[in-house]
């Protein structure tokens, strides 16, 4: 057995076979039922072609079809590839090629965005259709039916040696740009991010067959992860679970509907929910207080963010509502891994964690910044880390840098060191605002604005100025009908953050543009400003 996700998945699924593995919404798969649909679609996969090292797209609303395929890639040792489904088709035409998909396992409902970009994607010759509500037609794209690819493939695992040198890939929207898809051996993904969160600060696991005993004697956790699969904090919680013989409960809505979430929680008897920032626990959380509602959540224990942090505002307002249950946010990157949990907030509400012996903050002289000086740097990771991007080398060496002999992984977050040792997350340097020489941060002007009553949801971004080079803009969600004034908003702001960092222009908006994952959009919102002035 080698430290490959296939490997340790199929000897804890022979550990633990009849325990359940999976729930989405009917469907209920033990380990056994999850490892052999996974196995069949491996066998039809490779049956029809696909090599070793290739890649295979996972178009796909969330469903145990997206683990299924996951793990049928990683069983034929190919690679599988996340694809964002809100990606109209030039960015589909972009990613497949960009990732020389051979093969996509998708939603049916896809068919004619896949149809409009075939001729342009040489290198796919493998479709199977996931079925759901549409009646596309599948010999539109010479696309095969899933659930009959399953039934016509073997069952039988004979695949051969693989190796922790095997691949897991993430394509990563960030901030600005093009998606890249950010290369980990599967080792160093697992030692950097799957094994850290399974033994969250104890010792590391001595070896594969470790990993399989502690799923036997272990399991009992029911845990719903809400975001995307395609979203790398999704995946890793499904991952983490399963690994550890746990239930991993799935939703398949198209978008999030609070109330059927809590009533999931109340009819799996959930206990651990991981979500990506305000944008979901929000809603949620207020969803709470809509009449006529009551939901049995004496056994849910613990709610993650992970992707993005969760703003002082909103867990007051989980702790308020739900006070037995303990709040964690995690801190994480596609191209650094899990890098630890936050450890509270400064007096502004801007993030601190705990700086762990593969994290520091690196000044732009290549320096370690002293704790206590106040210098603003780039977050850094060191250790088990990313092989680099795909065909980007460019990207690579600016992201992945060697300074003194060791190499880092610095993907643009910015932070500094404090006296005690821990770090304040500021926020993503590419979407930094410079107004008349200051560097402003839209995560910590976002924070200060969201305790505002009459705010559900802000993006801040920075517009060009004639006088100061930039100004900072708000682009607000309001609760109901209120109809908040930029003055009233400043007001308010000043009491958390200097002067020149409160918004001198506010835009009011129905709903706030999102990732799927639940990240800010920032060039939506700075579209959006542009069109509206």
């Amino acid at each position: 057995m080698e430290w490959n996700f296939a490997d340790l998945f199929e000897g804890v699924a022979d550990a633990v076979g009849k325990r359940t593995a999976l729930v989405c919404g009917e469907r209920r798969l033990t380990y056994s039922e999850l490892d052999e649909r996974a196995t069949r679609l491996a066998n039809h996969l490779a049956a029809h072609g696909v090599q070793p090292g290739q890649h295979v797209g996972i178009y796909a609303y969330n469903g145990s079809e997206w683990m299924e395929a996951m793990f049928a890639a990683w069983k034929i040792r190919a690679v599988p590839i996340n694809v964002n489904y809100r990606y109209v088709e030039a960015e589909l035409a972009y990613l497949f090629g960009n990732a020389d998909l051979v093969a996509v396992i998708h939603g049916r409902e896809f068919i004619p965005r896949i149809a409009a970009i075939l001729s342009e994607c040489p290198k796919l010759k493998v479709l199977v259709s996931i079925g759901d509500d549409s009646d596309e037609d599948l010999a539109l794209i010479g696309a095969v039916d899933y659930e009959e690819a399953l039934g016509a493939a073997s069952a039988v695992r004979d695949f051969g040696a693989r190796d922790a040198g095997d691949q897991y890939m993430l394509y990563t929207g960030g901030t600005t740009g093009m998606p890249k898809g950010v290369m980990w051996r599967q080792d160093d993904f697992f030692f950097s991010t799957v094994g850290a969160i399974m033994v969250m600060g104890g010792e590391m696991y001595s070896s594969p067959e470790a990993v399989v005993k502690a799923a036997e004697a272990g399991g009992g956790i029911v845990a719903f992860p809400v975001a995307p699969l395609m979203h790398g904090a999704a995946q890793w919680v499904a991952l983490v679970m399963l690994l550890q013989g746990n239930v991993v409960v799935l939703t398949s809505q198209k978008r999030m509907d609070p109330h059927a979430v809590w009533a999931t929680v109340e009819r799996e008897k959930v206990m651990s929910m991981s979500l990506v920032g305000d944008a979901m626990a929000r809603p949620l959380i207020e969803a709470l207080d809509d009449p006529d509602t009551e939901y049995d959540l004496s056994g849910f224990l613990v709610l993650g963010s992970g992707g993005a942090i969760l703003s002082p505002a909103v867990k007051e307002e989980i702790a308020a509502k739900l006070p037995n249950v303990m709040i964690v946010d995690s801190l994480g990157a596609s191209e650094t891994g899990y890098q630890g949990a936050v450890a509270g907030s400064d007096a502004e509400g801007k993030p601190r964690f705990a700086m762990g012996e593969h994290t520091t903050v690196i000044d732009d002289e290549g320096r370690a910044v002293e704790p206590g000086s106040g210098v603003i740097g780039h977050l850094a990771r060191s250790g088990y880390m990313p092989i680099g991007y795909y065909k980007d080398p460019v990207k690579t060496a600016e992201t992945f840098v060697e300074l003194n002999g060791r190499r880092f992984s610095m993907p643009g977050d910015m932070a500094r060191v404090e006296a005690d040792g821990t770090i304040t997350l500021l926020g993503r340097g590419s979407v930094s605002i410079n107004s008349g020489g200051e560097k402003i941060f839209p995560e910590e002007v976002e924070i200060a604005l969201k305790s505002h009553p009459q705010v559900f949801d802000v993006v801040v971004v920075g517009v060009p100025d004639e006088r100061w080079g930039e100004r900072v803009v708000a682009v607000i969600q309001p609760r109901g009908d209120a109809t908040p004034t930029v003055d009233e908003l400043a007001a308010h702001a000043r009491q958390l953050i200097a002067g020149y960092k409160v918004p001198r222009e506010v835009h009011l908006v129905h709903e706030i543009v999102r990732s799927p994952s639940g990240k800010a959009d920032y060039r939506w919102a700075k579209a959006y400003v542009a069109g509206n002035e």
